[in-house]
């Protein structure tokens, strides 16, 4: 066990997207587990997109991560003392421990089990990543066979699951990619039946020739100008899943744009939110499922790994600057 814990702190709150120079790097000592503790050496750290709403003063649905604190984070790693009687050292576990070396924590903030195979697979399509892309889609969207879904970032670590899932069931998939890489991966990989470059320009006549019929079901990871060339084009009973808003870099002040009711109204469509946490208790079902499909080769996915703690101020930057490849992860160990 090395000497001490490198932990990264927040150290300012960002006006938008947080930049390396929000985050420092300290080292301190590596605390021992009280009783119903255990102390996790961490293997790999999770970049999210939703961090930036964790850091924001803005409203959202977590507590903002307080300045001079760690660095909220999922993680998975080995468990290498223990005073809960429920872990033992040398198990794998997932859960909230930060960016870290080391994160002694109480059994609640455990997530899932795992394994030393899984560890990676644990933050991403076995991980919340998976588990949003198969629970907002089923239980939101409700897809039935022969339905148009359209997926926005659908080269991502959530919408290239949601494609291939709504694949499985049937559906008729579209996704919007940024770039022709990306728009190839999501045919040839995620096997989108169509997929649109939203950089190539005027992605309204675009979708409306590729769904003369309309949009089923909309998931949408990213709101702004992408969702304003979507929501038009929804079919009669459309439904609309708002998963996240990565093109809207602040909320003060907050953004305008074409407004959405009439659409909603006349195609009698609806919109809802989803944030994976209210599903906590749809955890165990959403992993058992996604495993299945994995085993019989019919979800793949993609990870962009980044070494060294040194790493991590950048990482959330990096991944709104579209840098990553996948799945972006931190490797400790």
């Amino acid at each position: 066990m090395a000497d001490s814990n490198r932990q990264v702190l927040l150290t300012s709150r960002p006006a938008g997207i947080a930049q390396a120079e929000n985050f420092a790097i300290r080292q301190a000592p590596i605390q021992q587990p009280a009783p119903g503790q255990i102390l996790v050496r961490n293997h790999y750290l999770s970049i999210e997109p939703a961090m930036r709403g964790w850091i924001a003063d803005a409203g959202n649905y977590a507590a903002p991560v307080p300045i001079g604190s760690v660095m909220r984070s999922l993680a998975s790693g080995e468990v290498v003392a223990s005073a809960h009687p429920d872990y033992a050292v040398g198990e794998h576990v997932t859960g909230w421990f930060g960016w870290q070396d080391y994160a002694c924590v109480d059994a609640d903030q455990v997530v899932q089990r795992t394994t030393a195979d899984e560890m990676r697979a644990s933050l991403g399509i076995l991980g919340i990543n998976g588990m949003t892309a198969y629970l907002a889609l089923t239980l939101v969207g409700q897809p039935r066979a022969g339905e148009t879904v359209l997926v926005s970032t659908a080269a991502g670590a959530v919408g290239s699951a949601v494609g291939q899932i709504a694949h499985i069931l049937g559906c008729r998939t579209i996704g919007i990619a940024g770039g022709p890489a990306k728009v190839r991966r999501c045919v040839e990989e995620y096997g989108y039946d169509r997929a649109l470059d939203y950089r190539a320009g005027n992605l309204a006549a675009a979708i409306k020739g590729h769904a003369p019929e309309g949009i089923d079901i909309y998931f949408d990871n990213v709101a702004g100008a992408i969702s304003d060339s979507v929501l038009p084009h929804l079919a009669p009973r459309g439904r609309v899943i708002v998963c996240g808003t990565a093109s809207i870099d602040r909320w003060d002040p907050w953004p305008m744009g074409p407004r959405v009711e009439r659409h909603l109204l006349v195609k009698r469509a609806r919109m809802e939110g989803f944030v994976i946490f209210d599903h906590a208790d749809r955890y165990a079902e959403a992993t058992a499922q996604l495993r299945t499909w994995i085993a019989q080769g019919r979800l793949t996915w993609r990870e962009d790994i980044l070494d060294g703690i040194e790493s991590c101020p950048d990482a959330l930057a990096g991944l709104y600057r579209g840098e990553n490849d996948g799945k972006r992860l931190i490797r400790l160990v």
